[in-house]
């Protein structure tokens, strides 16, 4: 039996957390977007959620993505948070609005092409593996990070907006705070080395578990889906 989920509460207690975790930091809670994260949601729930408010929606497929994109406003906020292949990108080049799993020049330019052929900007963002976890995606070394910034920061149809990482599970969130302040260093490290500050705007990191730990440290786009439409079925 499927158990009732109120979906507007949810996502008003999920805002009111972030609320209070950038006023603990001494930051600013419009500086925090929250990408609300439909994964394998039916179409009602999102719209549920739609109607509380959400509009930037993240998902993991790229089919998935087309199909409710295809189904849902088309004012909506698109964010591709999963792992991206080069020959998947043309079918969403039209309306994403922004990549977090950026983790190869490769990938870069042919969002930029396909954004360019679709006469738009698709925004990405640096995926890193801080853990080093063979699991997930992402460039393990600073220094690769520092080189790919630097090449991507002039693709005009595919603007580098940030950086974006995914810690270890832990059941303590504070078991992830040193993840989230490593990619904040990183970040500020490459700004130092003549990557414009512009281009590194973003800090994609923080989900359902931890996400008040990473805006904390400086989140600025955090990924939620469980605490706002319930445990998958």
């Amino acid at each position: 039996m499927k158990l009732q989920v109120d979906i507007a509460k949810n996502l008003a207690e999920v805002r009111g957390k972030i609320a209070k975790a950038a006023e603990r930091a001494g930051r600013d809670p419009d500086d925090v977007t929250l990408v609300t994260v439909t994964k394998t949601r039916s179409l009602g729930e999102i719209e549920a959620a739609i109607e509380a408010g959400a509009r930037d929606l993240g998902e993991n497929y790229v089919q998935e993505m087309e199909e409710k994109a295809g189904a849902l406003p088309a004012e909506l906020r698109w964010h591709a948070i999963g792992h991206l292949q080069t020959n998947k990108v043309r079918k969403i080049a039209g309306f994403v609005n922004l990549v977090h799993s950026v983790d190869s020049l490769r990938l870069a330019r042919e969002i930029a092409k396909r954004a360019e052929a679709a006469g738009r900007q698709v925004g990405i963002l640096l995926q890193v593996n801080l853990s080093g976890e063979e699991s997930k995606s992402g460039i393990e070394e600073a220094d690769q990070v520092a080189e790919l910034a630097r090449d991507m920061a002039d693709l005009a149809h595919a603007p580098l907006a940030g950086l974006m990482t995914m810690p270890p599970w832990s059941e303590d969130p504070e078991d992830n705070r040193r993840y989230f302040r490593a990619l904040r260093e990183l970040r500020d490290r490459l700004v130092d080395d003549a990557v414009p500050a512009e281009k590194l705007r973003h800090l994609s990191m923080g989900m359902t578990g931890d996400f008040e730990v990473a805006v904390e440290e400086g989140a600025t786009l955090v990924r939620v889906g469980t605490a706002i439409f319930g445990p998958r079925q």
